[in-house]
């Protein structure tokens, strides 16, 4: 792993919280939705927010 700096661990953070809250919103939308199809692709989008917030916590050396 690369030395990351202050400014990139702030951004970072910043970054992983926004794709956590939107896997969040996206999960608690689909539970929500009475259309299967949009509940379906909202756990889509869901999957999608959780993954790229699993690599992204994987390159600070996390283990979620």
């Amino acid at each position: 792993m690369t030395n990351l700096t202050v400014k990139d661990l702030d951004v970072l953070t910043h970054i992983l919280t926004g794709e956590e809250m939107a896997c969040k919103k996206a999960k608690l939308y689909a539970n929500t939705l009475t259309d299967a199809a949009l509940a379906q692709e909202m756990e889509r989008v869901a999957a999608e927010h959780g993954a790229r917030f699993s690599a992204l916590y994987a390159v600070l050396g996390g283990k979620k």
